[in-house]
């Protein structure tokens, strides 16, 4: 069974090796091609296993769903067919939509499957940062690319 012990456990796992994935960053900036990352690719995994521990508490009842969460699956049942950087507006706020590559094929010149999320925007029309954080926070997923299997 999931529970809060297992969260701290990560989240105290996780402040030693942000700083390793961060200086790690700082070393590749620049570089192309594929690297070796083992710092970088340890506290990805950390994260998405985070991820779907809060899901999983948040399904079951021990912890409340976000405000972010909420909203985004509002937005989302009701601007489903919305295309990227597409700007809607939601009580009174408004939310741009955004796609990022998820998965690449093999040669990585040709996307897969694309990750979907919404972004809060300040009425002079930046991105809320804290809204941004926490939308990296629930779905890290998102934000680490695959290759695909298929060609």
């Amino acid at each position: 069974m999931n529970s809060i012990d297992e969260l701290s456990e990560i989240n105290e796992s996780l402040k030693p090796l942000q700083k390793l994935a961060d200086r790690e960053r700082k070393a590749i900036r620049g570089l192309t091609g594929l690297l070796h990352t083992p710092h970088i690719d340890a506290y990805n995994e950390l994260l998405i296993k985070r991820a779907q521990l809060l899901l999983s508490l948040k399904a079951a009842g021990v912890l409340p769903y976000s405000e972010v969460e909420i909203t985004t699956q509002k937005l989302t049942a009701l601007f489903n067919k919305a295309k990227n950087k597409e700007v809607v507006e939601h009580n009174g706020n408004h939310y741009e939509r955004r796609f990022s590559p998820l998965k690449l094929s093999k040669s990585g010149k040709v996307v897969r499957k694309w990750a979907k999320y919404w972004l809060l925007k300040h009425p002079d029309g930046a991105i809320d940062s804290q809204w941004q954080t926490e939308v990296r926070e629930l779905w890290p997923e998102y934000f680490v690319i695959q290759l695909s299997d298929i060609s």
